[in-house]
């Protein structure tokens, strides 16, 4: 009789233990860069939380710039408000783990769209077309063009494409500094250390325009290349892609993209190109 009470005792408290699992779970962390339960209680979105003008984490802990407004605007449509989203910082080496790893929904975040990034993620858009281009001490006059890069020091971030851009196709022998962000690329242009900044001029023309910089650094006025910044996403999940670019183009039709493009780029004096059309996932 022991024994047979033990037993009932035992399965009475899996069962207990099965429905408290079964109640209590709808709140765990999805692994899909948001979360699970009776609603969207938020999205998670990479952005970058260094660059004035496009995705900077201002000294209050708000968030401000281009991609800010497109990630906020896309999360709209996705059905999140603003109190909804959760901005997480996406580094550019880093981008492509966040996604991969769940860590974040999706990223908006200068983030080039490239075949070696497509082998490893998929993208929305392009929403942005910028140009690679160089910036340098406003009083440097030695530096017009990209082929005058070769035996001097260029800074770039690690992870970024324009750094490599440089130096297999337009100044070998560039003498390649990577640094963690491009702020400590400014301070090691103002200081020196380094002869020129290379990057997308959308991002260096929000760096010039910085109170702190004004009179400090000047851009070339070079376009170096090509930059389509896209969305990116999951591999593989083309509904979510298909969501973002109608997004997307709802917010280019309804005139927010221009709004946002003056709003945040204008005051640094840098004139974008027109929204580029969509080509991903078509």
């Amino acid at each position: 009789m022991k024994l047979f009470k033990a037993g009932a005792a035992v399965a009475a408290a899996v069962v207990l233990s099965l429905t408290a699992t079964a109640c209590g779970g709808g709140a765990d962390k999805a692994s899909d860069g948001g979360t699970t339960g009776g609603g969207k209680d938020k999205i998670v979105i990479g952005i970058k939380f260094d660059q004035p003008g496009l995705g900077l984490k201002t000294p209050d802990g708000k968030f401000a710039g281009f991609d800010v407004d497109v990630a906020t605007y896309v999360a709209k449509e996705l059905g999140y408000q603003p109190d909804q989203i959760e901005f997480k910082q996406a580094v550019s080496a880093e981008r492509e783990n966040l996604i991969s790893n769940g860590d974040v929904k999706l990223v908006v975040a200068t983030y080039t769209i490239n075949d070696k990034r497509k082998a490893k993620v998929d993208f929305a858009g392009p929403y942005f077309l910028a140009h690679q281009d160089l910036l340098v001490r406003a009083d440097d006059t030695s530096i017009t063009k990209a082929e005058d890069l070769n035996k001097k020091k260029l800074c770039s971030v690690t992870g970024s494409t324009s750094a490599q851009n440089v130096k297999t196709k337009l100044a070998p022998d560039a003498d390649l500094q990577e640094y963690p962000g491009y702020s400590e690329c400014l301070t090691g242009l103002e200081n020196k250390a380094v002869d020129a900044v290379t990057t997308d001029g959308s991002i260096l023309a929000g760096y010039a325009a910085q109170e702190k910089n004004k009179g400090k650094f000047k851009l070339a006025g070079l376009k170096l290349s090509d930059e389509p910044y896209g969305i990116g996403l999951k591999k593989g999940d083309k509904e979510l892609q298909t969501k973002v670019n109608a997004a997307l183009k709802k917010m280019v039709e309804d005139g927010s993209w221009q709004k946002a493009v003056d709003a945040n780029l204008g005051p640094a004096g840098y004139k974008a190109d027109p929204a580029p059309q969509i080509t991903e996932g078509s």
